[in-house]
């Protein structure tokens, strides 16, 4: 039967289906209630109200995803005996979505080039053989990858010990995805955060999402789209796919809204891909004929308003039609729905932040949202919808290459420790240094570096050059069987309502959490900080201001982030009071922004081509199915869009009669950096013709490396593509 709404009562059968696979459906309720916040998207819930208890109190505040998480969580170990049956030749044959299944990382595993399979072996064995390693290189010789996943506590502790150690290739998974919305946020009010708080939200009449899919990938974002709804408010869709989700949605805590169904959408809009930049403008052309300007605003609390004024009059329709793909009678029509609303949030994914003009894209939007004064007061404001349940928190206390001023200058000064001023590299820079055997170790806390890369081909080389690779995780991926360095160490670690001690998380409004911990699962896994802890004894002992035994304990971390981390200084007494907080000086509800003067500043672009034009392109994009979460694949099926399989590339049925294809044909899909054989050509009516979706990250072999020059993102959403029977 075709899908046609999104939630509903099959998400429901979802719980049970979860609750039957790790011991009933009470056990998953009670582990889903813990005090710990959701393991899932960076929306956040959980924490000291409670699981599936957002910040403003609503229950329940569950999905899908937090579903899947957790019972792969609750998976048993992964039998000693597994690793000497099934050779890493074997492993590489498995789909993400088999390694997934393969349950728990329960021990130390390593595998030597020239071996078959990996060996279990002991902790100690362990942390000497990785100590003696990095020992023997120069510290720039490595590079340090961070997850989302991981708790501030970990990402702060790794960090410190990479720049003491004397590096500063220390760089997160935000730089395939969404770094672009944090240089473009930076660049324009001088926060690379989201400028609002969920109330805010809530109280919004209209949201713009642009570029993104939540109904799949933040599905709890749907029960406010759904009031807002209610209220009379507008959603204004723009993405070149009519997601069903986004059409209609049954949220199944609602009876109302499960019974009937809720319409998401008030207006919805394809543009092509790559279109994003041109049609922006255009809404600010069309606004701007419209008369609805704030212009005092613009006037007393923007720089840049004028030049950015004459830019807009000097496009033409014609360029803005021809570059976007969408007729000036639709611009005009989304530029009526702003104009008369009074309170607008402006939310995008990676739709907008992965093209290699994704900062530019993001500063259109802030330009949009400047031009009417909706941003800077309460119930409007710029919203990046984050992936990873922390990766702002991350980036929060220092995982990236430059450490913010502050925090360089009150580590050393507070703290006596001495840091690194050489240039680090970010993540893909790491990765054509270890291809060029420049850099030769590697250490990733948490998730896929290997499944996340673009031009996969390019990324498995690359890794397989390291001499060692250290990875933590709680099960496998693809990244523990394609791109083996000479010696490969996977150590098992503690999920985070496994964690022996309380650790933070921020979401994506700027809200951290504290999360209790509790009883491990499984014997064998670590807790990720005890893990850096022990490395961080053997590599650097006696380090001039750090004390590793102490630093074990997640409230000696806290109190160094709240004594070198702006806005953080209420963690340091969080495990105390319990009182989870809000980070000061991001959310903007009055006219002074974050930027050395307090005024916003607009930015000007050139619009860029339309790409794939040719009569035998197509423009693809690489997309999540509903049943994954970034490169983990939960379920095989992608049920929204009525997908049984993952081996498909879809296009529109006009498509596959201008290419001469049948519907499930077998091709060869072609891109300037590599092929995919034996895909099945799938006509589906809901994208736009000229465009074309494959799933991340099977297709990671087609997208280029080249990226956004501000923010080094790859451009995974637009790629030309051609089709070979």
């Amino acid at each position: 039967m075709k899908v046609g709404s999104g939630g509903g009562f099959r998400a429901i059968l979802y719980t049970f289906k979860k609750g039957k696979e790790v011991g009933g459906v009470w056990k998953l309720y009670k582990a889903l209630r813990s005090r710990n916040s959701c393991k899932t998207c960076a929306l956040g819930m959980g924490g000291q109200k409670g699981g599936m208890v957002n910040e403003a109190g609503h229950f329940p505040e569950v999905c899908k995803k937090s579903m899947q998480a957790m019972a792969a969580d609750m998976q048993p170990g992964i039998d000693p005996n597994f690793w000497k049956k099934t050779s890493v030749a074997q492993l590489q044959q498995m789909t993400p979505y088999q390694l997934e299944r393969l349950g728990r990382l329960i021990h130390p595993i390593r595998y030597r080039q020239g071996r078959t399979h990996f060996e279990v072996i002991t902790w100690q064995a362990a942390f000497d053989a990785i100590a003696e390693k990095f020992k023997s290189l120069t510290p720039d010789e490595s590079f340090w990858y961070f997850s989302g996943r991981s708790s501030n506590e970990a990402g702060f502790l790794l960090q410190l010990m990479a720049r003491v150690y004397g590096t500063n290739n220390v760089n997160n998974c935000s730089y395939y995805c969404h770094q672009a919305s944090g240089v473009g946020l930076q660049s324009s009010v001088g926060s690379g955060t989201a400028t609002l708080e969920l109330a805010d939200l809530e109280k919004s009449d209209c949201v713009f999402l642009i570029g993104g899919n939540p109904a799949s990938n933040h599905p709890r974002l749907m029960t406010t789209l759904m009031q807002i709804r209610r209220r009379g408010g507008k959603v204004v869709v723009i993405n070149p796919v009519r997601e069903t989700g986004l059409v209609r949605f049954r949220v199944p805590s609602d009876p109302v809204s499960l019974m009937l169904g809720t319409k998401i959408a008030s207006h919805y809009y394809q543009p092509h891909i790559g279109g994003d930049l041109a049609l922006l403008w255009g809404i600010a052309k069309a606004v701007k004929k419209m008369g609805t300007m704030d212009e005092a605003f613009l006037r007393d609390h923007c720089n840049g308003s004028e030049e950015w004024a004459i830019a807009v009059d000097t496009l033409s329709w014609e360029e803005i039609e021809a570059k976007s793909g969408v007729p000036r009678s639709e611009i005009e029509e989304i530029a009526q729905v702003y104009s008369a609303s009074k309170h607008v949030v402006f939310s995008w994914t990676m739709g907008i932040t992965h093209h290699d003009n994704g900062v530019e894209n993001v500063q259109a939007i802030a330009n949009l949202a400047m031009c009417r004064g909706m941003v800077g007061r309460p119930g409007c404001g710029l919203m990046p919808i984050r992936g990873h349940s922390n990766v702002q928190g991350i980036g929060s206390v220092g995982v990236t290459p430059k450490l913010k001023d502050k925090i360089f200058e009150s580590l050393q000064s507070k703290f006596g420790v001495d840091l690194p001023t050489t240039v680090g590299k970010d993540t893909l820079q790491c990765m054509e240094s270890a291809h060029l055997g420049e850099i030769k170790a590697g250490f990733c806390l948490g998730g896929n570096l290997y499944g996340s890369n673009p031009d996969s081909t390019f990324a498995e080389k690359a890794l397989s050059n390291l001499e060692m690779n250290v990875m933590l995780n709680t099960t496998m991926n693809t990244g523990h069987a394609c791109g083996l360095a000479a010696d490969t160490i996977v150590l098992p670690v503690l999920a985070r309502d496994e964690e022996p001690e309380p650790t933070t998380q921020e979401s994506m409004f700027n809200y951290i959490r504290l999360s209790d911990g509790g009883p491990r699962r499984l014997p064998g896994p670590r807790s990720e900080i005890e893990v850096i802890a022990e490395i961080g004894e053997r590599l650097v002992p006696n380090t001039k201001g750090i004390d590793w035994d102490a630093m074990k304990k997640p409230t000696t971390i806290r109190d160094w982030i709240g004594a070198v981390v702006p806005g953080y200084e209420k963690i340091t007494e969080i495990d105390k009071t319990k009182q989870e907080f809000q980070v000061e000086g991001r959310t903007f509800h009055q006219m002074k922004f974050g930027t050395d003067d307090g005024r916003a500043i607009m930015h000007v672009h050139s619009l860029p081509e339309l790409k794939g034009r040719d009569e035998t392109e197509l423009r693809m994009m690489t997309v999540r199915s509903e049943g994954q979460f970034n490169t983990v694949v939960y379920e095989e099926e992608d049920l929204y869009r009525n997908q049984d399989r993952r081996d498909i590339i879809l296009m529109h049925p006009d498509d596959l009669t201008r290419l001469g294809l049948q519907h499930d044909q077998r091709v060869t899909v072609k891109s300037d950096t590599g092929s995919m054989k034996n895909i099945l050509a799938r006509g589906y009516e809901e994208i736009r013709p000229g465009n074309a979706l494959m799933y991340y990250p099977e297709s990671n072999v087609l997208v280029s490396r080249k990226v956004d020059p501000s923010s080094k993102t790859p451009a995974f959403k637009n790629v030309v593509v051609t089709i070979e029977a």
